[in-house]
């Protein structure tokens, strides 16, 4: 499936079926919705919550390189995807769950 969306750094093929298969359909309606409601989006149709491709989201919208989120950029990004994560889940992550998320381990 070819989409403009591997057009915006960082993004690839994979990335780009699964924000189709999310209702993003190309790189004007990502850029639209911008990259928290698009994960918004890739977590409803039920993807995977992972932090890295959150803020990768992030700075590939912003032109820049996905290792360039560092500090307190990243610690304000891994807040606004917890609560992200909860708020679409329904409930707050807590204990075992919120320390395996907060590594990228835990399962959804």
């Amino acid at each position: 499936m070819d989409s403009d969306l591997t057009t915006i750094a960082n993004i690839g093929p994979a990335t780009a079926r699964a924000l189709i298969a999310a209702g993003i359909p190309d790189a004007a309606a990502l850029r639209r919705i911008g990259a928290h409601e698009a994960y918004r989006a890739l977590l409803v149709a039920g993807g995977r919550p992972h932090f890295i491709w959150y803020y990768v989201l992030e700075m590939s919208l912003q032109g820049r390189p996905w290792n360039d989120c560092q500090g307190a950029e990243k610690a304000a990004l891994r807040k606004r995807f917890d609560s992200l994560v909860a708020e679409v889940r329904g409930q707050p992550l807590t204990g075992i769950e919120a320390e395996l998320d907060r590594i990228g381990l835990r399962r959804s």
